[in-house]
């Protein structure tokens, strides 16, 4: 049973997307059409690109809420290679129809889950890459979704704008999922929070604030604004 209080931390983590959602659609209305084509941080992937995945990435925790209401299994991605067409075909359109699809997205998620029923946060669905998640995890995927490729498309949203509480954790998740190369572990703190964490066999140390070793760790930064001999890191995932 879902008692009163968890049922209240999962309302204030909806509003904590709600936020990061109305901090999102502003700044991208005041883009212009020009500003869709421009590289965005992600390799390979315009602007454009990184707003057409926020609308289908919310469409696809939209599945995954539905599977853990209903019961039956709704995929996250239909296939691989249907998210990326998705993508593709989304990326060039005009910023009118990327806002509109953006932010009806985002309502459809965000409505869907203010009305989950209390005894089905805790069911078991199965995220893109085929990991076991209770329900409540999709709430946090949203949020790591809009508050990173906000980030991702470079228009003044720096990982220095995330909350602390936001950083804490991204931090502490991407520092136990990290892949150092071979023999490349290192200790990691944060000088701002006093945070530490050891990844694999550490041989040297890493430090700086927070949101700079999350940035670093999650490959949104090359960590010059870090101390240390930095190791070469797997794509964070």
């Amino acid at each position: 049973m879902t008692s009163d209080a968890h049922l209240a931390d999962i309302a204030a983590q909806l509003d904590t997307v709600a936020a990061a959602t109305e901090r999102l659609l502003p700044a991208v209305a005041a883009l212009g059409e020009a500003d869709l084509v421009d590289p965005s941080l992600l390799p390979g992937w315009t602007r454009g690109h990184v707003l057409a995945h926020l609308s289908r990435n919310a469409d696809s925790l939209v599945n995954l809420l539905l599977w853990a209401r209903t019961g039956i299994e709704t995929p996250q991605y239909a296939s691989q290679f249907l998210r990326n067409a998705d993508i593709e075909a989304g990326a060039p359109r005009p910023l009118r129809d990327q806002l509109e699809d953006l932010t009806a997205s985002a309502e459809r998620w965000l409505a869907l889950a203010r009305v989950m029923p209390a005894d089905r946060w805790p069911a078991t669905v199965r995220n893109r890459m085929g990991g076991e998640i209770p329900a409540t995890r999709v709430i946090w995927m949203r949020r790591l979704e809009v508050e990173i490729h906000h980030v991702d498309l470079a228009i003044g949203y720096t990982p220095a704008d995330w909350s602390p509480e936001f950083t804490a954790r991204l931090l502490a998740q991407s520092a136990t999922e990290v892949e150092p190369a071979a023999d490349a572990g290192f200790t990691l703190t944060a000088t701002d929070t006093g945070y530490t964490a050891t990844v694999g066999n550490p041989t040297t140390a890493v430090s700086g604030p927070a949101a700079s070793l999350a940035a670093w760790l999650i490959g949104r930064s090359s960590g010059a604004d870090l101390t240390g001999d930095l190791p070469d890191l797997a794509a964070w995932k």
